[in-house]
């Protein structure tokens, strides 16, 4: 007897991707939503009053729990995975 496969048939997305991996028409429809937009204007709000331009090889990076405060950050270091930078900060013994 032929036993069925327990693995789960994933849904394949189709269409035009961003570099960073997400799907454009996703991407859009989460930045109209509430939540979204929030972010995106807390981003630009500080972005300018740094006086970051586009291009620029630094991001706008928040402190810890603030919306409206930050300071220019490399951009590889700023979009680095949370975990991925409590496991280099981690001491060995």
């Amino acid at each position: 007897m032929a036993r069925k496969s327990l693995k789960r048939k994933r849904k394949k997305r189709r269409g035009a991707k961003y570099a960073n991996g997400n799907y454009k028409a996703q991407q859009k429809a989460y930045n109209k939503t509430k939540k979204g937009k929030a972010l995106r204007v807390n981003a630009n709000r500080l972005r300018r009053k740094l006086k970051l331009k586009k291009g620029d090889p630094r991001d706008a990076a928040h402190f810890k729990g603030s919306k409206t405060k930050g300071r220019p950050q490399h951009k590889s270091i700023n979009r680095r995975s949370r975990l991925k930078r409590k496991r280099r900060t981690r001491k060995r013994k």
